[in-house]
């Protein structure tokens, strides 16, 4: 594999492990910037993407369509592939059985960036390949599946990861891509951040409806404030401090959140620059009965709160509702998950 630190060249593919919204979002950027990429996913999406290639559209107009000839495509790790960088983009529950493939597949060496929701995932995957370079990473943008084949960013920013020696000769090719990424000393304040925000998610799900239309609803809003509130709460008895990674402040986002709607969208404008066609990927999910990664996201709280003694019965409510959630039951509205959730 190249040495640490060495600059990457054509010959250095990059390996997407989980080539779903994010991965091939990733991937396909990659692609599209004459980066080797090797994408390895479920069998529904590469087989969308070996019949419609692949586009991706964004919320700044951007548009990218690159035909099948132009994607590498697996159902797993080819053998004897030797990446310069392995993207892990599979779900929460499938971190452990894509790691072990990994450990069992690449070299020694290989730098493997979680670019997952929810924290802990790096603590996994080197658990189940200790071989590898494992860096935990974040990404801030959400991604929906549009039609088979395109894949739609609705919001923006910046990519972020641990800083490690072999990342530094990736940020020029990540920049190039359009996928510039940040280092950081310690990614654990900023994967609190995003997790804050990321406890709409289950919110937007249960709804039913387009992310920017959800957060027009103010009582689809006051839901997921309260969850927010609960989870800053035991976050201040931990003494973590969750990164800024929205117009507001961490602690400012509940107050706002709880606005009237005319207020709301006032004081809110830049949070609401989000495109029509965005939703959560929990959303996906759910509506197709797959596994959901509320455990990564609101079960995160409830295990932080009971490392500390303490209990956040609002996020288990919430957890509860989506184990309970059968894929035929009709979206809630706010009144609706309000009253669920005892609020």
């Amino acid at each position: 594999m190249p040495s640490p630190g060495r600059r990457p060249t054509a010959d250095d593919p990059v390996l997407v492990m989980g080539a779903g919204s994010i991965g091939a979002w990733l991937g396909g950027r990659l692609a599209a910037a004459d980066v080797p990429v090797v994408m390895v996913g479920r069998p529904r999406t590469l087989n969308a993407m070996r019949a419609h290639g692949l586009t991706l559209t964004d919320a700044d107009g951007g548009r990218l369509h690159l035909p099948p000839a132009r994607l590498t495509l697996a159902e797993a790790v080819p053998e004897g592939l030797r990446p310069g960088l392995a993207l892990l983009c599979v779900k929460s529950a499938a971190t452990s059985a894509a790691a072990a493939e990994l450990g069992a597949r690449l070299p020694a060496g290989t730098p493997v960036v979680s670019m997952q929701n929810g924290l802990g995932h790096a603590a996994r995957i080197a658990a189940a390949a200790p071989r590898l370079a494992v860096v935990p990473g974040m990404v801030p943008y959400n991604v929906a599946e549009l039609s088979p084949g395109h894949l739609h960013r609705g919001t923006s920013g910046r990519l972020a990861a641990q800083a490690h020696p072999a990342l530094a000769p990736w940020l020029p090719v990540l920049q190039a891509a359009g996928l510039a990424m940040d280092l950081h000393a310690d990614l654990t304040a900023v994967q609190w951040g995003k997790l804050l925000l990321n406890l709409n998610n289950a919110v937007n799900a249960l709804s039913g409806l387009p992310l920017r239309a959800q957060l027009l609803d103010r009582d689809l809003r006051h839901c997921t404030a309260a969850l927010m509130r609960e989870a800053l709460a035991v976050l201040g008895r931990s003494g973590i401090r969750p990164a800024r990674l929205s117009p507001l402040p961490p602690a400012l986002l509940p107050a706002v959140l709880d606005l009237p709607t005319p207020m709301f969208r006032a004081v809110a404008a830049r949070m609401l620059r989000i495109d029509d066609k965005a939703r959560s990927s929990m959303a996906d999910d759910l509506a197709l009965g797959r596994v959901t990664e509320v455990e990564a996201l609101n079960g995160e709280v409830l295990r932080l709160a009971a490392s500390l003694g303490l209990e956040a019965p609002l996020n288990a409510r919430l957890v509860a509702l989506v184990h309970g959630w059968s894929r035929l039951a009709r979206p809630l509205d706010g009144r609706g998950l309000r009253a669920a959730l005892g609020l």
